[in-house]
């Protein structure tokens, strides 16, 4: 971005560029990201603002196109301006997910269809052909870190977290071995309700709208499954979640199904971990205070996951060191940031 331009004035400036009437641009409610959206009212596109430079921004744009040259539903990306962080986005209206489930839609469609998305990504040739680094050890544990340095230190006080992250990571290490190496898919990370849309009109796994893909990697198939039925943000039946994971099986018969199911639930017990970390980070480090009230959920999809994993030494750990981890449930402060979860509506 130029210098001497403010953000409002560079918004201003970008929207006068392509539109002659000048339409208001109506900011949508924020979420975990510093991406915001802006609605314009004239046309059916959305103002996409990012930190000028930011990495993730050249990515959206390229996987957007990747997507949808394989037969999916991101937004087309009309016009870019790196430099200044703001692009002309499609507009897939107001029907995310959460907020059609808040109007009574069917909780077993709407998950059917994201499903069935995700059987398509993952059989489609070429969906692992681009550009976007792997899911390896490097991101894997980064991740595991956020739980070390954010959520240890609110939960535990006084605790020795270097003490507790040397012995935590090498717990890690060999039980994420395998997975560090998978290459089976293109990862898109945060596949939940809040970033997924209903597109009328459009037909199959194309009426299923993809938000919030841009930090996507290469790894594991099982990842995004899970971020979809064992969602932080809200509780979903587990006879549900075995009903969609029976569909996702069904959708790929060639997958070995002892392995998949391995790394459902290792990357269920990696992603809440993390989650509680991120969920405190968000906190503390963003004023994004609402995040917090989803952390004993978290707990409890971590504990069930820790299980099934059979990860008993991991467990057994944190039970030592952290032996109120299940119940820790902080209060948001009493002038708490307004923190919205949902993507663009």
């Amino acid at each position: 971005m130029l210098q001497s331009q403010t953000l409002p004035d560079a918004r201003r400036e970008f929207i006068a560029a392509h539109f002659e009437a000048k339409p208001e641009a109506r900011a949508l409610p924020a979420d975990a990201s510093p991406r915001r959206y802006y609605r314009l009212e004239v046309a059916p596109k959305l103002l996409m603002e990012v930190e000028p430079g930011a990495p993730d921004f050249e990515a959206f744009v390229w996987i957007s196109r990747h997507l949808k040259a394989l037969g999916l539903s991101a937004p087309t990306v009309f016009s870019v301006d790196f430099e200044r962080g703001l692009a002309l986005i499609e507009d897939f209206g107001h029907g995310t997910f959460t907020q059609l489930l808040s109007a009574g839609r069917s909780e077993e469609e709407l998950y059917a269809l994201a499903v069935d998305a995700l059987v398509h990504l993952h059989e489609a040739p070429g969906a692992t052909e681009v550009d976007v680094p792997s899911y390896d050890h490097g991101p894997l544990f980064e991740e595991l870190a956020m739980f070390t340095d954010w959520f240890v230190p609110q939960c535990a006080p006084g605790v020795d977290v270097d003490g507790f992250k040397i012995r935590f990571l090498d717990l890690w290490e060999t039980t994420l071995a395998g997975v560090a190496d998978c290459r089976d898919a293109l990862v898109l990370r945060d596949y939940h309700v809040d970033n997924l849309m209903v597109i009328e009109g459009r037909d199959g796994v194309a009426a299923c709208g993809l938000l919030d893909f841009q930090d996507a990697l290469i790894g594991s198939a099982a990842y995004d499954l899970v971020s979809l039925t064992q969602d932080a943000r809200r509780d979903i039946d587990p006879a549900l979640e075995e009903r969609l994971v029976e569909r996702y099986l069904a959708g790929r018969p060639g997958l070995d199904r002892r392995r998949f199911i391995a790394e459902y639930w290792l990357l269920a017990a990696h992603r809440h971990t993390k989650i509680l970390g991120n969920f405190e980070r968000l906190s503390k480090r963003d004023g994004k205070h609402g995040y917090l009230v989803h952390l004993p959920r978290v707990a409890r999809l971590l504990d069930r996951a820790l299980e099934h994993a059979g990860l008993d030494p991991i467990r057994a750990l944190m039970d030592e060191t952290l032996p109120l981890w299940r119940s820790h449930a902080p209060s948001a402060p009493q002038s708490p940031i307004p923190c919205e979860t949902g993507r663009p509506t």
